[in-house]
């Protein structure tokens, strides 16, 4: 897992909580900065990829590690 600038833990949390708080995290981040994302719900890959293309923000990575899903998504 490459380095980040801030984690936010969404592990139990349903959709569309996971995008609502990483929504809400990123605009408190500047520019380029990392942020790193462990979301539970299977729902939440798809629902990443899409808020990414829509935001402009960039995945950077996504993962699931032991049941988890992991991801980076770098501020535009």
């Amino acid at each position: 897992m490459a380095d980040f600038d801030e984690e936010l833990d969404a592990s139990g949390l349903n959709c569309p909580l996971p995008i609502l708080r990483a929504k809400k995290t990123l605009a408190k981040m500047d520019a380029g900065k990392i942020l790193h994302i462990i979301a539970t719900d299977p729902g939440s890959v798809k629902d990443f990829e899409a808020f990414a293309r829509q935001t402009g923000n960039e995945l950077v990575e996504s993962k699931e590690v032991g049941g988890k899903f992991e991801f980076l998504i770098k501020k535009a």
